[in-house]
């Protein structure tokens, strides 16, 4: 598997952008150490082109006629290799070359499980998702259970004109698509992958805990009343060490603290400190003193985990590399090539997308709420992804919601590459 060519521009007028990514997308397919003839786009634009979508998706359909088969949505922002373009008008591409018989398109016209994907084992899934769709974490939980692994990644759609999906496949020979004309709204849409392609992927949550894990004992939807048999209010009292009386001061702190949940015997808090991935990230939304309990946005169940948590630019970044050192440990073998050590050696001026990294290319799903201040200067996120991964082909958007595994998560970063053989 040779390298994925990527495209990536801003400009007020869509077409401009188009051009200057397409020139970038044709000038990689030129270099041996790039897929030649790829056939998945995967597409991601910025909401100020959301009025434009399926013209965009036309044109780069008309221009690139060996691309069959599309797939992205729309965001408050895009990202690329050590780029990201947040709340201007902008897209991303990445052209993947896989084996036609090991990924599949799927949308709300043609469906994971229909007639179509008959006889399609599904591994894995990209999935882009429309915030509004109802009972949407089940949804997410049923797509993982049609798939062998059970691992998905990706994220909900995000802006200001609507979540709009793309989904094109076979160049319209998938029934549905072709009348579709592969721009979509609501439900959920993606691509899902065979055994062949193998995938590494993490989650960052941007967060440490500051008290110890605790057993949910007692709860009322979301309303957490008792915490290892003790009032929960009187819990965070004591572990955020604040008190009543003195509001403002209380409030201030609690405003600044989450709830990370996980289902009991699941990945909770590890040993090295982090929150683990089945941790789900939620805001308290408020305090019952007639109860003494603790309302959060999400609703829990007696026997989960639960600990309390802070977001901070220091944590976010930490928790962003040890995702991108987890992976390219995985990655590294334990005796190196010539090749491969110069390439995961190389600085950073002189980093260049590799094929000894083994990564044809990577996805990379954040929170519209993480970009910017939250790593400290614009752009700092995918600084942070490039000087910790090393220089690889990416691309991706800004979410209202982050898909890895079975869960929907927020304030997250989903981080996942195509392993090259």
């Amino acid at each position: 598997m040779k390298l994925f060519p990527t495209g990536h521009a801003t400009h007020p007028q869509w077409r401009m952008a188009a051009g200057l990514a397409l020139a970038q997308l044709r000038a990689q397919m030129a270099l041996p150490d790039y897929a030649a003839a790829p056939t998945l786009g995967l597409l991601y634009i910025t909401d100020h082109y959301a009025a434009e979508a399926q013209d965009i998706l036309d044109h780069l359909g008309a221009e690139l006629p060996e691309i069959t088969d599309w797939s992205g949505t729309v965001g408050f922002g895009v990202a690329a290799n050590n780029a990201e373009y947040f709340d201007e008008p902008a897209l991303s591409v990445m052209l993947c070359a896989l084996p036609s018989d090991q990924y599949r398109v799927f949308s709300g016209v043609a469906p994971l499980g229909s007639s179509e994907m008959s006889g399609f084992e599904a591994h894995t899934a990209l999935v882009h998702a429309d915030p509004s769709t109802p009972e949407l974490a089940e949804l997410v939980g049923e797509m993982a259970g049609r798939t062998d692994t059970g691992y998905l990644f990706g994220g909900l759609s995000s802006g200001r004109r609507g979540a709009l999906q793309f989904a094109l496949g076979g160049n319209g020979n998938i029934r549905g698509h072709g009348a579709a004309r592969g721009v979509f709204s609501g439900g959920m849409s993606g691509v899902v992958f065979g055994e062949g392609v193998r995938l590494v992927s993490r989650v960052t949550q941007g967060c440490q805990p500051v008290s110890r894990e605790r057993e949910i004992t007692e709860v009322d939807g979301n309303l957490l009343l008792r915490l290892d048999g003790e009032p929960a209010l009187d819990v965070l009292l004591s572990d955020l060490q604040i008190s009543l009386d003195a509001p403002q001061e209380a409030i201030e702190v609690v405003r600044a603290t989450l709830v990370g949940l996980a289902d009991a015997g699941s990945d909770g808090i590890r040993r090295t400190g982090d929150l683990g991935a089945d941790v789900l990230v939620r805001h308290i939304i408020g305090l019952d003193p007639t109860r003494r309990g603790i309302a959060i946005a999400d609703t829990a169940e007696a026997g989960m985990r639960m600990s309390f948590c802070r977001r901070s630019p220091q944590a976010a970044r930490a928790d962003l590399m040890r995702i991108c050192a987890e992976i390219r440990e995985e990655l590294e073998p334990e005796e190196q090539t010539l090749a491969t050590a110069c390439a995961v050696a190389a600085g950073e001026a002189e980093a260049a997308p590799h094929p000894a990294r083994r990564i044809a290319g990577a996805v990379y799903v954040s929170c519209s709420g993480r970009g910017g201040a939250h790593f400290g200067a614009p752009g700092a996120e995918m600084q942070i992804v490039r000087h910790a991964l090393g220089d690889v082909p990416l691309t991706g958007f800004f979410a209202a919601g982050e898909i890895a595994r079975h869960h929907v998560y927020g304030y997250t970063g989903v981080l996942t590459v195509f392993v090259t053989d």
